[in-house]
């Protein structure tokens, strides 16, 4: 058997997924890209100092390392390019439809076939469906009353509207997540005012950032040994975020007392913004942030943080609960993202005719994030709790495309379609829930977590511990009867 192969997206997870499926020689692949170009996050998060926050020599491909990196903390527009070489470079683009979204997808229990149902109402039939389409894809508003109302302009972080002049404006940032703590520093020197609306504050650490000269880049070039030092480097000082989190209390407690040095000194130009933005609830269960520019911005005259909590939008602006309105021309969400909505809004229907969404009317759950039981050959990139509180989700991408590549391997010998045997994914999902629920991710609010508690997101353990227990084993699996 040959296996036909659809995968959904292509950003870093779809991308991984084709070069180990076409290393091991399957080439009936078909990419679906609903945009017009790959890329993922990086193509549609466009926002002014879109940058990421793992250092790019290991916030790249282990066996595409890139000695042209501008800076240690890449840009957007270098990831988004350095997306593009790999699609290039590795034969990826032949096999995308871009301009095509998919809506729908159904297992056929006769044919033990996927049916994939496309926007212009086409259908495909593949026999293995692996959705690419992340965590971080689909922005969240705030159910906030009145949100329509507002006369002026107002767009999300990640739909950055740049025809939008925000020079002279009065400006409301809501949010103060990873986006935001990027692009207030490059809007604030051009508005009149910016209003930040804080609900919970980031833990916020240095951002050991520098940029890398022609000769940086020659000697990663010439002696690759210096560039994979780099990497290894930074995969040591992000998986020690890790450590601190799940082993290392103490750590942790360093961890907190650096951040709390760092932005105690960069807020004392205005007096008590160090108690505003100063985090109530335990390092760690947030992401942590890296920034030298953030809180700097928010010490200038032009800015005021509020941590009432927002009552309304109206009209002219947004409405406090302390009845005060806060008159301004433009609403920027820094509100993140549906992180717990895994493959929505498709319709994955699976064998016997069972949703997706009914299998996870309680919260997601995947073996390993990657495999559903009663869900033959569908296989998720970047699933269930496969995020990382401290390190570079590529690398947990390159441990599931290599699970993927040995699941089609013994498919393709195997014939018939696979699926996760139940008792296995149950007995995998009670441990991993156990351990995140003593894990410090349950102790605060966050998008790691729905809202009644249950940890969706995040892998409870270290990078290192995902990819040495995340191999395939058919022993693990069954054979769909007909």
């Amino acid at each position: 058997m040959t296996p036909s192969i659809a995968v959904i997206g292509s950003g870093f997870g779809g991308l991984a997924a084709v070069i180990e499926l076409k290393k091991r020689g399957f080439d009936d692949i078909v990419v679906f890209e609903k945009a017009g170009e790959v890329g993922g996050v990086w193509r549609e998060n466009t926002y002014p100092g879109a940058a990421c926050d793992v250092p790019s020599p290991f916030y790249s491909y282990s066996f595409e390392p890139n000695p042209r990196w501008p800076h240690r903390f890449s840009r957007q527009p270098a990831i988004l390019d350095y997306i593009r070489h790999v699609a290039e470079k590795y034969d990826v683009r032949r096999h995308i439809r871009f301009g095509t979204e998919v809506l729908a997808a159904a297992f056929d229990d006769e044919t033990g076939k996927w049916t994939v149902r496309l926007g212009g109402g086409e259908v495909v039939v593949v026999d293995v469906l692996v959705s690419a389409v992340g965590q971080l894809s689909r922005p969240a508003l705030p159910s906030i009353e009145g949100r329509d109302r507002f006369g002026g302009s107002s767009f999300h972080s990640a739909e950055w509207d740049h025809d939008v002049d925000l020079t002279g404006k009065r400006v409301a940032v809501v949010g103060t997540g990873a986006s935001a703590i990027q692009f207030v520093p490059e809007i604030q020197p051009q508005v009149e005012k910016l209003t930040l609306f804080q609900r919970s504050a980031p833990y916020i650490v240095p951002r050991m950032d520098r940029e890398f000269s022609a000769r940086h880049q020659r000697v990663f070039e010439k002696l690759p040994v210096t560039e994979l030092a780099e990497r290894g480097t930074w995969y040591g000082v992000v998986e020690g975020l890790s450590v601190a989190w799940v082993y290392a209390e103490p750590l942790a407690a360093a961890i907190k007392a650096m951040s709390k040095w760092h932005m105690r000194r960069q807020t004392k130009a205005k007096p008590g913004l160090f108690e505003k933005v100063w985090p109530d609830y335990p390092v760690g269960c947030k992401r942590i942030l890296f920034s030298g520019n953030y809180l700097p911005a928010l010490a200038q005259p032009n800015v005021e943080v509020t941590t009432d909590r927002i009552a309304e939008i109206t009209e002219s602006g947004v409405r406090t609960a302390d009845g005060r309105d806060h008159e301004v021309d433009v609403i920027i969400w820094g509100t993140g993202f549906k992180t717990t909505e895994f493959l929505a809004p498709m319709t994955i229907t699976g064998a016997q005719g069972r949703e997706l969404a009914q299998e996870w009317d309680s919260g997601a759950h995947a073996y390993f994030g990657m495999t559903v039981p009663r869900f033959p050959n569908l296989f998720i990139m970047y699933g269930p709790n496969t995020n990382t509180g401290g390190g570079s989700i590529i690398y947990f991408l390159e441990a599931q495309a290599k699970y993927l590549g040995d699941y089609v391997t013994h498919l393709a010998a195997s014939g018939r379609a696979l699926t996760v045997r139940p008792d296995v994914e149950k007995a995998y999902d009670d441990r991993i829930q156990a351990q995140l629920t003593g894990s410090v991710w349950s102790r605060c609010s966050s998008w790691y977590r729905q809202a009644d508690g249950r940890i969706t997101t995040n892998w409870p353990l270290l990078g290192i511990q995902y990819k040495q227990q995340a191999r395939f084993d058919p022993a693990d699996y069954e054979v769909m009867a007909r």
